[in-house]
C-alpha cells in the first residue's frame, strides 16, 4: 500500500509542470542571456560615447582596413632606423609591418638567449662548488629585483660609453663593437649552396630513419633514452662530408670592414637593438634561473640516490634522470617568462628602437588614428601571445604523452 503511494506520488510529481519562472534550468539559462545582453548593452554605451568623442574632436573613425583609400595605404613619410626594406615612400601598413618585424626579431631571439642564460644560472645555483652557486645567487637576486626599464637605460649608457667608430673594440678580427653597435660577419650564400642542399637532405633522411631505428628499439626494450643518439651524429657527419666535397664552399664571410664614416658588410646589431635585447634577457634569465631551480628540487630525492646507485655520476644524473622529470614542472611557467619577454619589448621606446609600439606611437601622432593603431598594436601582441602559448601546450602535451603513454 505504501509502495502505491510513493508510486503516485513520484507520478504526480513529474507530470506536474513546474512553472518557467521556478524551473533552475531556465533561471540559469535566462540570467546568462542576462548578463550578456549587460555586456552588449555597456560596449555599446562606451562605443556610442567614443564616436561622440572622436565628433566632437573632428576625426573620423577609420577602422575599414580593406579599403583601398583606408588611412593604412597612406604614404608613411617618416624613416624607420632599422629594420626590413622600408622607405618614407611606403605606405602606413608597411611601416607597421617593420614594427611587427622587429619585435619579432628581439622576442625570439630574447627568449632563445634567455631560456639558455636561465637554464645555466638556475643549474649552478645548485652547484656544490661555493664561489659559482653564489654568483648565480648574486644575479639571481640582483637583476630579478631592479625594474627592467633601469636596466635597459643601464645597458644603453653602457653601450654609449664603448669606443668611438675607429677606435672599436676588435675580436678575432671580424667583431667589431663601438658605441654604435655590434659589427658581425655575415654568411653570404653561393652557388655550391644547392649541392650542399643536396647533402643535407641525405643525411636528413639518413637521420629519420635511424631515430625511428632507435625509437622501436628503446620500445622494445621498454627502455628510457635519447632517441636522436645515432640520428644526430649521422646527420652531423654528412653535413660535414657534403660541406668538404661541395666547391665552392656553400657558405662565405662577409666581414664588416671601416670605411670613412662607418663599418659596411657584414651585419650589425644597433645600440638601440643590444641594450634592449641584453636587458630582457638578464632579466628574463633570472626569473627563468628560479624556475629551474625550483623544478629540479621538486624532483624526489630518492631519484637521485637511485641514479648514484647504478653508478651514474652527478652530469648523468641531471641529464638522464633529473632534468627529464623537471623539464614538465618547468615548462608551464616558463611559459609565462616567454609572453612577459615579448610584452616587455614595448620599452624599446626608452631607448628608441623601432619596435611594434614604438612606430604604432608615431603613426597614431600623424594619422589622428589612435583606436585602429592601438586596435592594431594590441591584435598583434595578442596573436604573438597565443601562438606563443599554442607551441608550448603542445610541447608540454607531447612530454605528458612521452611520460604517461597517454
Amino acid at each position: 500500500m505504501d509502495e502505491t503511494k510513493n508510486g503516485t506520488a513520484e507520478h504526480i510529481a513529474q507530470t506536474q509542470k513546474i512553472p518557467f519562472w521556478r524551473d533552475v534550468r531556465v533561471l540559469r539559462v535566462l540570467f546568462q542571456v542576462l548578463f550578456l545582453g549587460g555586456i552588449v548593452l555597456l560596449a555599446a554605451l562606451l562605443y556610442t560615447n567614443m564616436l561622440r568623442g572622436l565628433d566632437k574632436l573632428g576625426v573620423t573613425l577609420d577602422v575599414a582596413f580593406w579599403n583601398e583609400d583606408n588611412f593604412l595605404q597612406n604614404e608613411a613619410g617618416f624613416a624607420i632606423s632599422e629594420g626590413i626594406r622600408y622607405t618614407p615612400a611606403d605606405s602606413y601598413m608597411r611601416a607597421f609591418w617593420v614594427g611587427v618585424v622587429n619585435t619579432l626579431k628581439v622576442s625570439v631571439i630574447g627568449i632563445a638567449c634567455a631560456t639558455l642564460l636561465g637554464l645555466f644560472a638556475g643549474v649552478t645555483r645548485l652547484s656544490k662548488n661555493w664561489l659559482i652557486s653564489n654568483i648565480a645567487a648574486a644575479y639571481v637576486e640582483c637583476f630579478r629585483n631592479i625594474p627592467l626599464l633601469l636596466q635597459i637605460l643601464f645597458w644603453y649608457a653602457i653601450i654609449r660609453k664603448l669606443p668611438r667608430v675607429r677606435e672599436s673594440l676588435d675580436f678575432f678580427g671580424g667583431v667589431f663593437i663601438n658605441q654604435r653597435g655590434i659589427y658581425l660577419p655575415a654568411p653570404q650564400p653561393t652557388s655550391g649552396l644547392k649541392m650542399w642542399g643536396i647533402f643535407l637532405g641525405i643525411g636528413l633522411i639518413i637521420a629519420v630513419i635511424l631515430y625511428i631505428v632507435r625509437w622501436r628499439q628503446l620500445q622494445q626494450m621498454e627502455l628510457p633514452g635519447f632517441r636522436a643518439k645515432w640520428a644526430l651524429p649521422a646527420f652531423l657527419a654528412v653535413a660535414v662530408l657534403g660541406w668538404f666535397l661541395t666547391q665552392p664552399t656553400p657558405l662565405t664571410l662577409d666581414l664588416p670592414v671601416l670605411q670613412r664614416f662607418n663599418f659596411e658588410g657584414g651585419m650589425s646589431l644597433s645600440a638601440e637593438f643590444a641594450a634592449l635585447l641584453i636587458g630582457l634577457v638578464v632579466y628574463t634569465g633570472a626569473f627563468i634561473a628560479e624556475i629551474v631551480r625550483a623544478g629540479i628540487q621538486a624532483v624526489a630525492k630518492g631519484q637521485r640516490e637511485a641514479a648514484k646507485s647504478v653508478g651514474l655520476n652527478d652530469a648523468q644524473t641531471l641529464r638522464l634522470v633529473v632534468l627529464p622529470q623537471a623539464i614538465p614542472i618547468i615548462v608551464p611557467p616558463v611559459t609565462s617568462q616567454y609572453l612577459n619577454l615579448a610584452k616587455n619589448s614595448s620599452l624599446a621606446i626608452a631607448v628608441g628602437f623601432p619596435d611594434l609600439f614604438s612606430i604604432g606611437e608615431t603613426m597614431m601622432n600623424q594619422t589622428g588614428q589612435s583606436i585602429p593603431v592601438f586596435g592594431l598594436i594590441m591584435a598583434s601582441y595578442l596573436i604573438m601571445s597565443l601562438t606563443t602559448s599554442a607551441a608550448m601546450n603542445w610541447y608540454n602535451q607531447r612530454l605528458h604523452i612521452n611520460r604517461t603513454g597517454r
